[in-house]
């Protein structure tokens, strides 16, 4: 079971998936906008954030740039959730940092699966990390893996 965060204006359309995703054995919950995630993610992190593109105020795209550069949000695992059908628009997400992108109106079993397959990959990597010891981590990698340079 995990918790998802819906964030999307339209409340059928929120429910609609809050419904499969609570049917399937998981913990669901939406907010309307942006600011509104900021508050509930004050308080909690959720496994998967699904995030609509187009909302009042802060865009989705431009909310998920703000996750991607916090420390404490930058892995949180985020698949757009959007009525937009342009490739160009589905690379821009992913571009932002989102681990997929599902277009409105959505099929109940896709949207499952996609959910599930983004779960399983955030699940097989180790729990969230504070980013400077990611950081730390990674430079030692590079520095493990770096050709010696031999004094010639």
């Amino acid at each position: 079971m995990a918790f998802i965060l819906i964030i999307d204006d339209d409340d059928i359309i929120s429910e609609a998936a809050s419904q499969v995703l609570i049917n399937a054995g998981h913990a669901c919950g939406w907010v309307s906008d942006a600011e509104e995630a900021m508050n509930l993610l004050r308080w909690r992190r959720p496994d998967l954030l699904l995030l609509d593109q187009n909302m009042p105020g802060m865009s989705g795209g431009k909310f998920l740039r703000h996750l991607r550069s916090s420390p404490k949000f930058y892995d949180l695992p985020v698949i757009m959730f959007t009525g937009m059908k342009g490739a160009e628009d589905e690379q821009q997400a992913l571009y932002n940092g989102a681990q997929d992108y599902i277009r409105k109106p959505f099929d109940p079993k896709f949207l499952l699966w996609r959910v599930n397959q983004v779960l399983e990959s955030s699940t097989a990597r180790s729990g969230h990390r504070d980013l400077k010891e990611f950081l730390a981590e990674q430079q030692r990698m590079n520095e493990d893996y770096a050709p010696h340079r031999s004094s010639a």
